[in-house]
């Protein structure tokens, strides 16, 4: 295997040349490349190729268009981090309440497994599950500093409060651990099912640590799918073999579960936000026409018509 060798800002540049970048101001270019990093910003070079199997830039691609995508991306990860952040606060408080309400507010009362599936073939996970949150406890209990305030003056640590500690990741794990009827008080506070919010929270964790770690975005496919749903249907998403061919795995699925999971204000805000990232990006790009970044977003070209629909 050919290795990779360092590369210096005049070469990095060179290279992009090569493959047809228009760069109109070198000393900007390489100040943005030292700062930034060329590895990160080449990532959005896709793009702009000329077809998927092609290096080259699509003709007249200027460098600054390549930058605008690559802060675009950023801006967006800033964007739905801030409302995912608002979402996992909502999801924590309506679970602890749910589970201190009905089971205790100390640990060993509301870490209790029998209060939790009983399901023979969950047994392991519940304990699994179960294991971290009481880790949590150990390893962060005495450094969080509104754990460490009960530990010392109450020698508990009351649901509401550990949640502060307990990652996104075991937040969701531990809302398909939970009984029947605790998942049905919890989703119908949503106005959704429990099937379908427990795929929504999987998906919520998997963009949520996405955007923690700085990684692409805008084009990001989950693994798993949400459920079709009344706003695919109303807003008349395109089908490819009777699949919605976007808002299943992509950004959009993510809008729409923020629709479900946001008050309606929240979710205005963040549209306006959103549609001000991308009228300012599509400002700046025009080898690409607007539909085209919108779709490989995984935008249908009336995204923007979810706001209106209830």
């Amino acid at each position: 295997m050919r290795s990779k060798i360092f590369k210096t800002l005049d070469e990095q540049l060179a290279i992009l040349e090569e493959r047809g970048l228009v760069i109109q101001d070198y000393d900007k270019a390489k100040a943005i490349l030292f700062r930034e990093n060329y590895f990160f910003i080449n990532g959005y070079r896709h793009l702009f190729a000329k077809s998927p199997k092609n290096d080259q830039f699509i003709t007249g691609t200027t460098f600054d268009e390549l930058y605008a995508t690559f802060t675009f991306d950023r801006s967006l990860r800033n964007l739905m981090f801030k409302y995912l952040l608002i979402i996992e606060n909502n999801i924590k408080s309506i679970i602890s309440y749910q589970l201190s309400r009905k089971y205790g507010y100390k640990e060993k009362e509301y870490l209790n497994p029998n209060n939790f599936t009983q399901d023979s073939m969950k047994t392991r996970q519940v304990h699994d599950i179960l294991s971290k949150m009481k880790r949590q406890i150990r390893v962060n209990g005495k450094q969080h500093t509104a754990t460490s305030h009960y530990l010392l003056n109450y020698g508990y640590i009351p649901m509401w409060i550990l949640v502060k500690v307990l990652s996104f990741g075991i937040v969701s794990e531990l809302y398909t651990i939970l009984k029947s009827e605790d998942q049905l008080v919890i989703a119908d506070f949503y106005h959704i099912d429990t099937e379908t919010l427990g795929v929504f929270l999987a998906l919520l964790s998997n963009f949520r640590n996405l955007c923690a770690h700085e990684d692409i975005l805008y084009d990001h496919r989950t693994q798993r799918s949400i459920p079709d749903n009344k706003y695919h249907y109303a807003l008349h998403i395109d089908k490819t073999d009777d699949e919605y061919n976007y808002g299943k795995n992509d950004l959009f699925a993510l809008i729409i579960i923020m629709k479900y999971m946001l008050s309606s204000e929240e979710f205005s805000d963040m549209m306006n936000e959103l549609s001000y990232e991308i009228d300012r990006l599509d400002g700046i790009v025009n080898v690409v026409p607007l539909n085209t970044i919108l779709n490989k977003i995984g935008f249908p070209d009336n995204w923007r018509d979810i706001e209106l629909l209830d």
